[in-house]
C-alpha cells in the first residue's frame, strides 16, 4: 500500500494525530507524511489520501482564522493556504480512495463543528471515494493537549482504512 497523510496543523496536535496515524499505516506499505504547505503528492502513485485538519470556528480554517492562530502564537507573517485551499488545487481522485479527520474540542458536532466534515465532502466533490466515515480526534483546549488516548485511537483508526482499502472495490 501507498499512502500519504497530509494535515494543517496550528498548535502541534494535529501533526501529532498526522504521525500516528502515517506510522500506523507505515505498517501495511509506504507512506509519506505532507503538510499543506507542500504540494499535493503525485495521485497515481498512491492508494490512500488521508487529510486532517484541526476544527476553525465550526469548520476548515480560514485565512481570518488561521490569522488568529498565529496571533495566539504569538507569531507574526503569512498563514499559509490551509486544507481547505490545499483541496482546491488537488487534482482530481478518479475514485481514488480517501479519509478525512480532524482534531477538535470534545463536545456536540452542533456546538463546535467539524473540519473532518468538510474535507470528507470536498474529498468526494473532487472524486474520491471515502474508506471511512470522516473522525474527530479530541484536544482539551484551543492549543491542546490531547486528550489521553487519542493518539492509540488514531493508530487503531488508521487501521480501520487499510481494512476498508481491502473491502472497497478496486477502481
Amino acid at each position: 500500500m501507498r499512502a500519504a497523510v497530509v494535515y494543517e496543523s496550528w498548535f502541534g496536535n494535529t501533526k501529532k494525530v498526522a504521525d500516528a496515524i502515517a506510522e500506523a499505516l507505515g505498517a501495511d506499505g509506504d507512506v509519506v507524511l505532507l503538510s499543506v504547505d507542500d504540494p499535493p503528492p503525485a495521485l497515481e502513485d498512491l492508494d490512500l489520501l488521508v487529510v486532517g485538519a484541526p476544527t476553525h470556528a465550526h469548520g476548515l480554517s480560514s485565512a481570518m482564522t488561521r490569522k488568529s492562530a498565529l496571533d495566539r502564537l504569538g507569531r507574526k507573517g503569512a498563514s499559509g493556504t490551509g486544507v481547505r485551499g490545499w483541496l482546491q488545487q488537488l487534482p482530481p481522485g478518479e475514485g481514488r480512495r480517501a479519509a478525512a479527520f480532524d482534531t477538535r474540542a470534545e463536545k456536540s458536532v452542533l456546538l463546535v463543528g467539524s473540519a473532518a466534515r468538510g474535507i470528507a465532502k470536498r474529498l468526494e466533490r473532487r472524486g474520491f471515494e471515502l474508506v471511512a466515515p470522516a473522525e474527530s480526534f479530541f484536544v482539551l483546549e484551543i492549543d491542546g493537549p490531547l486528550k489521553d488516548a487519542e493518539l492509540e485511537r488514531a493508530s487503531v483508526w488508521a487501521g480501520t482504512l487499510t481494512r476498508g482499502l481491502v473491502a472497497a472495490p478496486s477502481r
